[in-house]
């Protein structure tokens, strides 16, 4: 997976006064979890920019002024609920030989046979939390809907890999492709017709002979 580098600087107050004055310079409050104790730094909210407001999946490289070096992925991120700018992040520390869990965009591939045909896909699952060692974690997950016709589902059983175990029972449907609303309206429309035309038929009287 590739992998964003978040340069910032440690803090050791994180009172509101702090964490206020910090966001007027355009600073981001952050805290690093996982490791033998948490770390509180903030960096430039231009800094989040390719990590938070993209669809891919990144893990993290954070380079502290210190010197200090962590590995880590976003674990929460938390937004003005008016302007939308970045209040607070949270970050996970990783480590090389331990499982993390992470939320992975899917690839879907192809054009399936029932949407040539008519039908509509819809995507349930546009991305799937996933359980792996950082150095298993995919940037994406590839899903092959090519041969899906109408009425077919995917499931995610289709897209089990050994590198990583999916956080979702087996039922999940990732996306199916069905019929689409203007089909059905049209044979409807046609078995009113047959109908009409049926009772036409019967209601007509029958020639007879004198």
């Amino acid at each position: 997976m590739k992998s964003i580098t978040i340069n910032g600087s440690k803090r050791e107050s994180v009172g509101k006064k702090v964490t206020k004055a910090l966001r007027n310079a355009g600073q981001v409050p952050c805290v690093l979890y996982g490791g033998d104790k948490s770390v509180h730094f903030s960096a430039h909210e231009l800094a989040f920019s390719k990590l938070v407001y993209t669809p891919n999946a990144h893990t993290v490289v954070i380079e502290l002024e210190s010197g200090e070096k962590f590995d880590a992925i976003l674990q929460d991120i938390q937004f003005h609920p008016v302007t939308d700018k970045i209040l607070h992040v949270d970050f996970y520390q990783t480590f090389p030989d331990k499982e993390v869990t992470m939320d992975i965009p899917v690839n879907f591939i192809g054009n399936p046979k029932g949407v040539r045909n008519g039908g509509v896909l819809r995507k349930n699952s546009r991305s799937l939390r996933v359980k792996a060692v950082p150095g298993n974690l995919p940037d994406f997950i590839d899903a092959d809907i090519e041969n899906l016709k109408i009425g077919d589902k995917l499931y995610i059983t289709a897209l089990t890999n050994d590198a990583y175990t999916f956080m979702h029972p087996d039922n999940t449907v990732v996306c199916l492709v069905r019929r689409s609303r203007a089909a059905i309206v049209v044979d409807e429309e046609d078995e009113e017709e047959g109908a009409e035309g049926e009772e036409g038929a019967e209601a007509k009287p029958e020639a007879t002979q004198e």
